[in-house]
Formats: structure tokens, sequence, C-alpha cells
């Protein structure tokens, strides 16, 4: 049995099952968080011996790690559970091409050190690697184009070994690796070709024919993109001389074509790269012939789609190498020990959401807060477009929906994302009609959007559903008791509650009424708010249900409770910090929270109370930026088991 990753939080042995289930799941563990660019050109078009850090997870500028023992470019990157190593490229003094290795220890920081020598000195070779092998693919010396592959065992240093041969000499080129593959894609020989060839790393031996990229190319990104099952391929310089911001991927279990999978922020080659099998990274790079950026773009593996700014880097450059503690090579799949997984469920799932809205205009941001602390929230990735107008969310334990609302039109799609990774949503399916003003509730299996307003009449009575699981269209699940939009929804693990809202002209409601979630059919009365309301923000414990907030017509502070699993009017609770309407809840079962909205302005508050107790919200933080009209939820709320 394998014992790796050495983590501190692993806990036993996996099962085959529980393996299965966190793969597919969403919550198996990332190794690392941790990624390095290193060398290049700066700003100033001189050598660099930089090495600049990011950590993953969350969204920011880099920092210092420590710096090369030379300055170089154009070398090869590749890394293990705890070492990052840089091999060969072109180094300043003496300005020569350059056979030495060189490593540094993720955890420790620090400048590099010296690791052994290459085979034969030279620039712009490939690496790729797993947890025990790192190899050096082609790269070209004085004399000529390469097709020269060496290899090293990282966890011990030394000289490389001859591993074998390419299937053609070439530089410049791409490369991912899975835990069993490495691929070497694109290239000069010296002209420009788009061949994919690979190896297996337990073995040593000729390269052979994989399949081809759809962009004929080099100079791509210098790291390691991708997850443990998908290799990534982004920017790079055409045959044409063009810079791309093209993004492709392949299945590296099997062989064949690559398959176009968005662009990048911006055209560049000689970026530096890195992924933590969850999202991709590119890091400076050359924008503009030898004009070097600062710019860290970051793209998500399971979905692609265009990608978006994480950072900036600490000086401009293009022409180093990423490699991370965490990239395809080491991560995703079965490494023989359990690593906890991340809390979700009901009264365990910490993290809420917040997705699309208005602030100064119509955004697609979502944010993420960790309900059980406190503080402001951080970015998590972006929705398919910017939507506004209550576009209803939901969800269960592992899995993220948002249904409706006006982008510009009033829209009937549904898209999702899953809790455990960051980054961007995808299309689900579509509601029976497009429409806004809605509101939602969800348990384990099913996803509910409640009413909203589709532009004829005074509202919509419509009750959809979709089972979470599985992608699809919206199904006719019954009716609320009359048209209704602008209301709000709270669900137990049995029962979804709708209360409030209006019926243009009408005037706002009051009235709460259930339906059995496992079931299809109408509403059943369930009592009265305290308050006749629209925009209401509501959360929910197992067995506690929140209504907050509101306009009756004027802006509403009121807190009120309703136990849920017993038809009756609702009870007072207490007051948010200050008055306001149009915002959203989450919940995690034990505190409950109410964020955004307008009073007048658009607000970036976030409140919280305890939902077990009674008594006035106490401040949690603020939204990355004001704004109302947003869909939330966590994986923790109350209808979850």
């Amino acid at each position: 049995m394998a014992n790796y990753p050495q983590l501190d939080d692993q806990v036993g042995v996996w099962k085959l099952k529980e393996v299965n289930d966190a793969i597919s799941g969403g919550y198996w563990r990332n190794a690392g968080n941790k990624a390095v660019f290193a060398g290049g050109f700066n700003s100033d078009n001189a050598y660099t011996a930089n090495i600049d850090t990011i950590k993953m997870a969350s969204a920011g500028n880099a920092t210092d790690f420590g710096d090369l023992a030379t300055n170089l470019l154009n070398m090869g990157t590749c890394a293990s559970f705890t070492r990052g190593i840089f091999m060969g490229g072109n180094q300043a003094s003496p300005n020569a091409y350059n056979n030495e290795t060189y490593y540094i220890t993720f955890a420790s920081e620090g400048n590099a050190a010296q690791f052994g020598t290459l085979t034969t000195s030279n620039q712009h070779a490939t690496s790729a690697s797993n947890s025990t092998r790192g190899l050096c693919m082609g790269g070209f010396n004085p004399d000529a184009v390469q097709n020269t592959v060496d290899y090293i065992t990282m966890a011990s240093v030394g000289n490389s070994t001859d591993f074998g041969d390419l299937t053609a000499a070439t530089n410049q080129a791409a490369s991912m690796n899975s835990p069993t593959r490495a691929l070497y894609a694109g290239g000069s020989v010296p002209g420009l070709v788009n061949t994919i060839q690979f190896a297996e790393f337990s073995t040593t031996g000729n390269f052979t024919d994989f399949g081809d990229l759809i962009a004929t190319l080099k100079q791509g990104t210098k790291g390691d993109l991708g997850s443990s099952t998908r290799g990534v391929r982004a920017g790079g310089i055409l045959a044409s001389d063009a810079f791309t911001t093209s993004v492709e991927f392949v299945t590296m279990a099997s062989q064949g074509n690559a398959i176009d999978y968005g662009d990048c922020t911006t055209a560049s080659r000689l970026a530096a790269g890195a992924s933590n099998s969850v999202k991709s990274f590119l890091a400076g790079g050359d924008v503009s012939g030898a004009v070097g950026t600062n710019v860290i773009q970051q793209g998500v593996i399971t979905t692609g789609g265009d990608w978006t700014d994480f950072g900036d880097l600490t000086v401009a450059k293009y022409g180093g190498g990423g490699t991370s503690n965490a990239h395809g090579g080491l991560n995703d799949g079965y490494q023989g020990t359990r690593i906890a997984p991340i809390p979700r469920g009901g009264g365990a799932g910490q993290r809420a959401l917040f997705a699309g809205g208005f602030a100064s205009a119509a955004t697609s941001a979502i944010d993420t807060v960790n309900i059980s602390t406190t503080g402001n929230s951080s970015d998590f990735g972006l929705l398919t477009s910017a939507r506004t107008h209550n576009g209803s969310a939901g969800g269960n334990s592992t899995r993220f929906l948002l249904a409706g609302g006006t982008d510009p039109g009033r829209s009937d799609v549904i898209e999702y994302m899953e809790y455990a990774n960051q980054g961007n949503t995808a299309d689900f399916g579509n509601l029976t009609v497009g429409r806004d003003g809605t509101s939602s509730a969800a348990n384990d299996t099913r996803f509910l959007t409640l009413g909203g307003y589709a532009g004829s009449g005074g509202g919509e009575d419509e009750i959809d559903y979709v089972t979470i699981a599985t992608l699809g269209d919206a199904a006719d699940f019954g009716n609320l008791s009359d048209e209704r939009t602008y209301l709000a929804a709270l669900n137990s693990t049995t029962r979804a509650i709708v209360g409030g809202g209006k019926k243009d002209p009408a005037a706002n409601s009051n009235i709460m009424e259930f339906v059995t979630i496992a079931n299809t059919g109408n509403v059943t009365d369930f009592g009265d708010l305290t308050q006749a309301r629209i925009f209401p923000t509501s959360f929910e414990s197992s067995t506690r249900g929140i209504f907050a907030g509101g306009k009756t017509p004027t802006l509403s502070d009121t807190i009120d409770y309703i136990t849920m699993a017993s038809a009756g009017d609702a009870t007072d609770f207490g007051n948010l910090t200050d008055a306001r309407d149009n915002g959203q809840g989450a919940s995690n079962s034990i505190r409950g929270i109410s964020a955004g909205g307008r009073d007048p302005a658009h607000s970036n508050i976030i409140d919280f109370v305890t939902i077990a107790s009674t008594g006035n919200a106490s401040d949690f933080g603020d939204l990355l930026e004001a704004k109302r009209s947003f869909g939330s939820e966590a994986n923790g709320h109350g209808g979850l088991s």
C-alpha cells in the first residue's frame, strides 16, 4: 500500500467506496496549495533569479519566495509534494546554456539549492512529473534541437539519467502530466508542430504518438497545467507569429486529439504555469513582443470557459517557469491515504456563496464566506453571465444551483457549480419558463424554484423542480395559491415553505405556504408572517425557519421565525443591524447570515444570528462589493441530512 502524501490531517486508509464517493462528490482534497513562478526576463529585459509564490485556493497577489541560484530563463520545471525542481535553461552569467538542476522546498521557502546536472546543457526544454520522477524533455543547445529525455528521482539529489527519446527532436513545447503519464505537446522542430506524444513515468523508453493539438504553436506555458485526468495547454505563439489566447485540453488516460477549452484573458507566450487540479494558472508572459506582464490568470479545469484575473506577480516578467505541490501528477487519483474531506451537509457545511446581483451594474461575481467564522467575503468564481433580479439559488451539500433572474432578459437558465471547487458555473438546464423575482428551496435530492415574474400579469404561481445530482431541464411541480413575485423560501429536509411577496398591483403579502419536497402538487397554507412584505431574506436550521428584513412598503429590520414541522404564524425573533430589503441569506443550520440588499443604497453588510435562540443580529463582515438582487446558498443548510 502506498504511503503518500504524508500530510498532517491524513486519517486511516481509504476504502474503494470512499474513494469513489469522494471523487464523484467533488470533495477529494488537494494535497497542497502553493505555486511558485521562477526566473525569466523582467520588465527591463534583464535576466532574473526571482521566485514568486501564491496560495492557489484564493485570489491575490504573489509574494516573494526566494531566489534561484543564478539568473535564469527558459528552464524546465516540475515538482513533488515537497520539492519544486528547475532544470536547464539559459543563464545570464556566463551567458550560456545550463545543464544544472536546482530545487526548492515548498514548506520552508527560501533560495534554491543545487540538485544535480542534466546529461546535456539546454534551454527551452519541457518538464513533467508525478510524485516520484521528474522528466526533462527536448530543448536545444548551441548545436541542435534535441530529442533527449532525462529523468531524476525527486526525493534524493543527484544527476539525471537517460530515460529515452522523443518521437522527434523538438523544443519550446508544452507539457502535461497525470500520476502515470507525461505528455509533450506542440513545439518547434524547428518548424512548428501540433503533435502530442507521451510516455509512462514508471518505465524508461521512447515516447509514442498520443494525438494532435488544435493549434500548431510553440512557446506556450512553461509549467504543469491540469488535473490528474485532464491536461491543459494555454497560450503560445502561432505559425503566423501571432500570440494566442486559446486553451485546449486532452483526457490523458486515453489517446486522441485536443478539444477547445476557452480563452485566457490576454494573448501571451512564455508565461509560467501551475495548477492545483481544480484551477490552472498563467503567471506573467510576453504580451507584445518582448513586453512582459505581471498579471496572473486563472482557469477552471473541470468546466473550461474563459479565464479570469487572479492577481499580480511582484514583477512583470516572461520566460520563467512555474510549478506547484498540487498539480495533476500528484492529485485526485488514489494515493493510498485518506484525507479528511471538506465538511458538508446539514450542520457541518460552512461554505456560503453569493452569486450575481446588481452593484453599480449587473455582475457575474460569486463571493464566499465561512459561516462558522466572521469576516469579509472573498472571490469564488463567476456565473456564466451577469445575472440580477433575484435569480433563485439553492442546492445540496456538494452542488450549488442558480435559476432564473435577468441577464438582461428574463432568464430560464439553470447553472451549477461544486462547492468544493472554486471557479465558474456551468450549464445545468432550463426552467419551464424564464422569470425573475423567484425564490428557491432544496433538500439533499431536489431543488425547487417557486413563483417569480415572467413579464405577463402580476407574477407566476409556477413551482418547478430538478433533481440536483443529474443535469437537465426543470419539470412542473405544482402551483402557489396565487401569482406572486419578490418572495422568499426556506426548507427543512422534508418541507419547502414560501413567504411574503406580492401580486402586482396588489398589496404586499404576509402569506406563508408549504409543499412536501419529495412529492409534487400545490401548496397548503402554513400561516402568516408578522409583517406583509416583499424582498425578505430567508435561512433555516433543520427545525426553525427565519424570514428577515424586506419592504413593508418601508424598509424593515424585523426578523421572524417559525417551527417548520408544525403550521402556524411567525413569531418575532429580533432585528437586523439596519432596515433593508433585497438581500439574501444562508446558513450552516446553526448560524444564519443575511447579506447585502438596499438600505436604501446598495449594502455590503453581512449580519448573523444564532438560529436556535432569539435576539438581534450582529455584524459578520462585508461583501466584496455592495449589491442587491443576487442568489445565495450554503452547503450546510437546514434541508440537508
